[in-house]
């Protein structure tokens, strides 16, 4: 008999809907999957999941369908308040007891009984694309199980957790990526939502101006799924490719792709277009500058700085270097010149989304280069400088106020995850979502991808 958890959602929620599948059952199956050594969690909750389980269960027994996810295991980045669970923000001891106060997002799923299995890993205060944590055993990307490579960050136990099986929908933070890094170098799905669109209280901050709440899945059609159950938008079904336009995003976004990577993207791009959709070459409005701005830090840093002195100053002493580094540079910007960059932002991001209004999607990779070791990115130098380009492509949808899905488009020359990135107008998840189902069941047909746990 085939494993439930092997499974798209929506076959899942309807089994467990029928009566024909017990939550507990299939929370025990996931619980099975877990494989300490990948270091998914923080915190893992066991008997917590257990007393979600049974209470989902007799939920369906009463006749009570309270939400799509009900009965369905999920885990939570630890910036996430749940009451009943410590949170650490990556931080070497707990958050005081106000941050496990639960957020509209934690909300619905207790409100929907979906099984929380734990919290996992996050770089320290978010603050990292890479998934180092000085104080904690960063995460094993599942995708190589001999050499110990990056899961991607911040959410980096993300991902992680979906690879190993104990999560079937796991939930992040993007303010720079921290979503679509860690969804594209471990095989995953990630939609990084419109600002404002999911409330983020309840989640410790990195950014007010930036933080965005998000979704890893196994699959697109796994995140549409998700999507409709936490937003309420339905997204549409695609027959196919026909009448999706496509915009090839300008050489800014693949300059210094590593073997595999822009051929595979260039590949699945090709593949859509022999399917019917209409592709062109587009130079999104504004990238280039919203990088260099990025490039020279302030927003993000000050924000973090300012939030760290006013509820946290205990924390600041103990911060990983790299955190305190990167966030000093930003601490002495002045307040004028921090509302002049913020501005500078709205505008260019403006320009951006009327620029997407007469397509679809532009396209690019979500990441250019190859997760690397841990043990190649220990020196500070190195860090900074590996951290920057997985950033780069991911950041400026943030910095830009639009919306963006991730999903897996083969495998690079090193045999890892190439992530293909759909960036969108703000507001446009649901459209997004549903090219990306359809350009997951073209590539599947083409033996191109297909994610294992499906």
């Amino acid at each position: 008999m085939p494993n439930p958890l092997d499974q798209p959602l929506a076959a899942i929620a309807a089994q467990l809907a029928d009566g024909s599948l017990e939550a507990r059952a299939l929370v025990e199956a996931a619980q099975a999957r877990h494989d300490p050594s990948l270091n998914a969690y923080k915190t893992w909750a066991p008997e917590f999941a257990l007393r979600q389980a049974a209470a989902a269960d007799a939920a369906f027994a009463a006749g009570s369908r309270l939400g799509a996810l009900q009965g369905i295991p999920v885990s939570v980045k630890d910036l996430y308040g749940v009451e009943g669970l410590p949170t650490f923000a990556g931080s070497p001891r707990e958050l005081p007891l106000r941050w496990r106060e639960q957020g509209p997002i934690v909300r619905s799923l207790r409100n929907q009984i979906a099984v929380i299995m734990g919290k996992s890993h996050t770089v320290e205060f978010a603050f990292g694309g890479l998934g180092v944590n000085a104080h904690w055993p960063a995460p094993w990307n599942p995708q190589d199980r001999k050499t110990h490579r990056s899961p991607g960050g911040s959410s980096s136990g993300a991902g992680v957790s979906l690879g190993e099986g104990t999560a079937l929908l796991a939930f992040g933070t993007d303010t720079g990526g921290s979503v679509r890094i860690p969804a594209s170098v471990t095989g995953t799905v990630g939609l990084k939502t419109t600002k404002g669109r999911w409330s983020t209280a309840g989640i410790v901050p990195l950014s007010q101006v930036f933080d965005t709440a998000g979704t890893l899945t196994r699959s697109a059609a796994d995140a549409a799924f998700a999507f409709a159950a936490l937003d309420g938008e339905a997204v549409p079904a695609l027959d196919g490719m026909g009448g999706v336009t496509l915009a090839v995003a300008e050489p800014f976004f693949w300059e210094g792709a590593e073997p595999g990577v822009a051929e595979r993207v260039q590949e699945a791009l090709k593949l859509a277009a022999a399917a019917g959709a209409k592709t062109s070459e587009m130079a999104l409005p504004g990238s280039a500058e919203v990088y260099e701005l990025y490039h020279r830090g302030g927003i993000i840093s000050a924000e973090l700085f300012a939030f760290l002195k006013r509820d946290l100053p205990d924390w600041i002493p103990t911060l990983d270097s790299r955190v305190r580094k990167r966030m000093e540079a930003g601490s002495a910007l002045p307040a004028w010149e921090f509302l002049q960059r913020r501005d500078r932002y709205d505008a260019l991001g403006a320009g951006a989304a009327a620029a997407l209004e007469t397509v679809d999607a532009l396209v690019c990779p979500t990441v250019p280069i190859t997760p690397p070791p841990m043990a190649a990115i220990t020196d500070d130098d190195t860090y900074m400088r590996i951290n920057l380009r997985m950033l780069r492509n991911t950041c400026v949808v943030n910095f830009m106020g639009l919306c963006a899905v991730t999903l897996p488009a083969g495998r690079d020359a090193a045999a890892m995850p190439v992530g293909l990135q759909l960036i969108g107008r703000p507001g446009s998840e649901a459209r997004l979502l549903a090219i990306a189902g359809a350009m997951e069941r073209l590539l599947k047909q083409k033996d191109v991808w297909s994610s294992p746990a499906i």
